[in-house]
């Protein structure tokens, strides 16, 4: 969250305007809904990120400074056409910032035609779920700007990443391709298997995902689609259940509202992560009530883990408290 409103609030000054994607990250959600308009007078236009004419028509030129979307959206792992949103952003003058947390070594949006990207690196890029850290990546002259000691946001707000804290990052990013690789194949082999259980999920490795195309085009070949999963359950009282076998029945992961770390994490979106968004701003996002987010670990063999999901899968069936 640093790493974004530093970036915001250097690209936008006091009556400024940005156009965003309506699926993000509660709190980023809750940042250009509620806080910058109070506290800045920067007010921001929320769009279907996936409708280029509607993200068009709400660009000011002049007047409208960022586009903002997640390369891949948390929760509904919708995949944002980088290069055309680009395109589009940059006829209208504005500055392109891709949130890229779901998606490190999948997609690379500064090479997709983004000219800021910004990392939660507390997901994948740590791996350990025991640091917290954001990262701006993004052209010398903005970074040097953000420094500066009378107008930079990062001099004079002070998000600055412990010493520490840096180097430990040092040596994990190395073997961030490894992870990366076995977290989407995971992810894979999961999505596909529990389609065949008759179960909703959406994952864009899955051809029958609206944008499986589109993520195949713009994708780093040989790291896969992501290592996060949803199925969609419909209601929050199933949902619950489900994540309850999985937990406590089977062991098949752990309930958490993070992500990307070596054990698999699950949590209910709309009560948790998107708890930030009203019913309303829920449903234009297109957040089910009981869409359960998976994000896919890589402890236990394949084999193993996915014995887990069945039994638990079973044993929620056999209660009759799920029926297809």
């Amino acid at each position: 969250m640093s790493a974004i409103s530093s970036v915001l609030l250097q690209l936008c000054s006091s009556g400024g305007h940005m156009v965003a994607s309506r699926t993000l990250y509660g709190g980023t959600h809750a940042l250009l809904t509620h806080f910058l308009p109070r506290a800045c007078n920067i007010t921001t236009t929320f769009v279907d990120i996936n409708d280029h004419e509607m993200v068009k028509n709400a660009m000011v030129e002049g007047q409208t400074k960022v586009l903002y979307f997640e390369s891949i959206s948390n929760p509904t792992l919708t995949v944002a056409n980088i290069p055309e949103l680009s395109r589009i952003a940059h006829d209208k003058g504005a500055t392109v910032v891709v949130d890229n947390t779901f998606s490190p070594m999948v997609l690379s949006p500064a090479r997709l035609g983004a000219d800021v990207v910004v990392h939660s690196i507390s997901k994948f890029i740590s791996g350990g779920a025991d640091i917290i850290a954001g990262a701006v990546c993004g052209p010398a002259n903005l970074v040097n700007s953000m420094m500066d000691l009378q107008h930079g946001a990062l001099m004079l707000l002070g998000p600055t990443m412990n010493a520490k804290v840096a180097f430990e990052l040092s040596e994990r990013i190395p073997h961030l391709g490894l992870r990366m690789k076995e977290h989407c194949h995971r992810a894979m082999v999961y999505a596909t298997k529990i389609k065949k259980l008759g179960l909703n999920v959406i994952y864009p490795g899955l051809e029958d995902h609206p944008q499986h195309e589109l993520l195949k085009s713009m994708a780093n070949k040989e790291y896969g689609f992501g290592g996060l999963l949803c199925i969609d359950m419909e209601t929050e009282e199933k949902a619950n259940r489900l994540m309850n076998h999985l937990q406590n029945c089977t062991q098949f992961g752990f309930m958490a509202v993070s992500l990307g770390y070596y054990e698999t994490l699950m949590s209910c979106s709309g009560s948790s992560t998107s708890s930030e968004l009203n019913d309303e701003e829920q449903a234009l996002a297109g957040i089910s009530p009981g869409l359960v987010r998976i994000s896919v670990g890589f402890v236990g063999t394949l084999a193993q883990k996915w014995s887990q999901f069945e039994k638990a899968f079973s044993r929620l069936q056999d209660s009759g408290l799920y029926k297809n």
